[in-house]
């Protein structure tokens, strides 16, 4: 039996997300930029979240300033790593192809992403072979 997942909740992720964009921000801002993104939210459930989320170790918290100031406590690439690791389990049994046909078929790709995709691929081929 698979092990719970302890990362992100998707509200966390959006949190996350406004961070890696913004850089470290006070809740103010982070506050700002989800109402500009069109959530429904108010000040202080944002500066809640955002404590919780220090609590929970996802979020790292300047206190220096008057206002504190958070940022991601991990790398975005990390983070990204760790979601699409636990997806991949949960949802196609660890079946990569399985699950990068079900992207492929979903999304219509730009011509540079495909270019992009291409070279991934090979990147990947040539470290196998090492």
């Amino acid at each position: 039996m698979r092990k719970a997942s302890n990362g992100p909740t998707p509200m966390e992720v959006t949190y996350l997300r406004v961070l890696w964009h913004l850089g470290p921000s006070t809740a103010r801002r982070v506050f700002e930029a989800l109402v500009e993104e069109g959530e429904d939210t108010n000040y202080p459930a944002v500066l809640r979240m955002m404590q919780l989320m220090t609590e929970k170790g996802l979020l790292a918290r300047n206190e220096e300033e008057r206002s504190h100031v958070y940022r991601p406590a991990q790398e975005r690439e990390l983070t990204q790593g760790s979601l699409l690791e636990d997806l991949l389990e949960r949802v196609f049994d660890g079946n990569t192809l399985e699950m990068l046909a079900a992207t492929l078929s979903r999304r219509k790709m730009k011509p540079q992403e495909r270019e992009e995709v291409t070279r991934l691929l090979a990147q990947a081929d040539g470290k196998r072979k090492r």
